[in-house]
């Protein structure tokens, strides 16, 4: 799935606390030998999303001279000490409330020892001593979005209308793909608009265009979200807009094209259950039955506990004429889930495709018990029935069909048939008349003998 901005922030301040760069921030001193470098105070490494990626530096002015807590911290983040470096920090800011960059390191320091809160306090006492820092708002921006607080889109906004110290393009870009990963549930399409801001930011990066082909795709724009999806898929052909294409051509029932895309995913992530899956099931809707099952039997092998995998295995197995597998495939999930009709209707089928009807309508009766009101488990019943010669059962079960479902020729054939065998010439007559009335032709055999039976049991004229 797509990496979201908000769920790409744990990752990023770790990675950033991993690789620390120079310390922020250093001390100003006249007759220092690190001349201009050491008026400047440097925070690095410890914003939003990606920031390991997209925002190395930012140097921002400190007046007056730096107390020698706030360099000894930032000695201490660099050797991932953030325990050590806290109340050092503290003390700074106990000192000196209008210090934004001790504050913004306290932020960054509270977040690294799991104190989320206090990281957002830390982070809001930052952008209000100097509002107009882009590292300060989308760090707050951001982790406010991790704790669903309304106001993270406030400032992840004020982030895009800021200039990052570098690397300018791609902190923007994180700025506004984060802002839309905010707005996307409430504001798709302003969400939308700001993909698109950081794709003209970032023309390189598929992470924009696999967002908005996500939303377009939710709001059934399925032509906008295919041009986005392949935007994406230009610039990585691994990316998720081999799901997302594969998606919407199989909501289009566009089958061959999903295909296509999904033996693309599946050469990509071969781990995938989901793709193998997904692979299987639109060569099923081609008939490619045998491709199909092997898809599905790698699927079924990655999630064995998926049950939806192991049924959809079981009734293809029954469908390509498999019916053995079929059975087995269905008693072991019988064994496992013993109250699921379906199941046991599937079971019914199998068993009754290898003609064992006295099996079969056992199944069958368990079918309609545990669920009544299976219109087609009651038309499967009164064939295995017929079979078994049991003509009451199958007018019964064809009686309760007839109020779930509407009657069709080869129902009336059987309960003509049924009655026939009881000796019910009258009700055989009408049946198998309404058999013939429907029937079209479709059913040459069955109406070659409906027209010898009604000669033998109808008056002659």
């Amino acid at each position: 799935m797509l990496l979201a901005a908000v769920g790409a922030w744990s990752h990023a301040e770790a990675q950033a606390t991993e690789n620390p760069q120079s310390s922020s921030p250093q001390t100003s001193n006249q007759q220092s030998s690190s001349g201009d470098a050491a008026s400047r105070q440097t925070v690095q490494r410890k914003t939003g999303a990606n920031s390991s990626q997209t925002i190395r530096h930012t140097r921002v002015l400190e007046e007056g001279s730096v107390p020698p807590e706030l360099t000894h911290a930032e000695e201490l983040i660099q050797k991932h000490d953030s325990a050590g470096a806290e109340p050092l920090l503290r003390k700074v800011v106990e000192k000196d409330p209008a210090s934004y960059v001790a504050w913004f390191d306290l932020g960054f320091v509270e977040n690294g020892l799991g104190k989320t809160e206090e990281s957002i306090a830390a982070y809001r006492k930052s952008v209000a001593a100097k509002p107009d820092v882009f590292e300060s708002n989308l760090n707050l921006g951001l982790q406010l979005a991790k704790t669903g607080q309304p106001d993270a889109e406030q400032f992840l906004r004020a982030a895009t209308q800021l200039k990052p110290t570098s690397h300018m393009a791609e902190g923007q870009a994180r700025a506004w793909i984060s802002l839309a990963h905010v707005l996307e549930a409430t504001k798709p399409e302003e969400a939308i608009a700001a993909y698109r801001q950081a794709a003209v930011l970032q023309s390189k990066d598929p992470e924009p265009h696999l967002g908005a082909g996500l939303i377009l795709e939710k709001q059934g724009k399925y032509s906008d979200a295919e041009q986005e999806y392949k935007e994406a898929l230009a610039l990585d052909a691994s990316s998720d807009a081999l799901t997302g294409l594969s998606n919407i051509y199989m909501r289009g029932r566009r089958f061959p094209e999903a295909a296509q895309y999904l033996r693309k995913l599946v050469a990509a992530h071969p781990e995938e259950a989901g793709a193998h899956v997904q692979l299987g099931r639109v060569l099923a809707a081609e008939g490619k039955n045998d491709e199909a099952i092997a898809e599905l039997q790698v699927g079924a092998k990655l999630a064995p506990a998926d049950l939806r995998v192991q049924r959809d295995l079981a009734e293809l197995y029954s469908t390509a004429g498999k019916n053995e597998q079929a059975e087995a495939a269905f008693r072991a999930l019988i064994a496992a889930y013993p109250n699921d009709a379906e199941l046991h209707s599937g079971l019914g089928r199998s068993l009754l495709r290898q003609r064992r009807f006295p099996e079969a309508q056992q199944e069958f009766l368990a079918t309609v018990k545990m669920k009544p009101d299976l219109g087609p488990a009651w038309g499967d019943l009164a064939f295995a029935a017929s079979e078994n010669k049991d003509y009451v059962l199958t007018i019964k079960a064809l009686d309760v069909r007839a109020k779930l479902l509407p009657e069709v020729p080869i129902t009336y054939f059987l309960r003509a048939s049924a009655y026939d065998h009881l000796r019910d010439v009258k009700q055989a007559s009408v049946n198998y008349h309404l058999f013939l009335n429907t029937a079209m032709g479709k059913y040459p055999d069955q109406e070659w003998q409906a027209k010898h039976r009604l000669i033998a049991i109808e008056p002659k004229k």
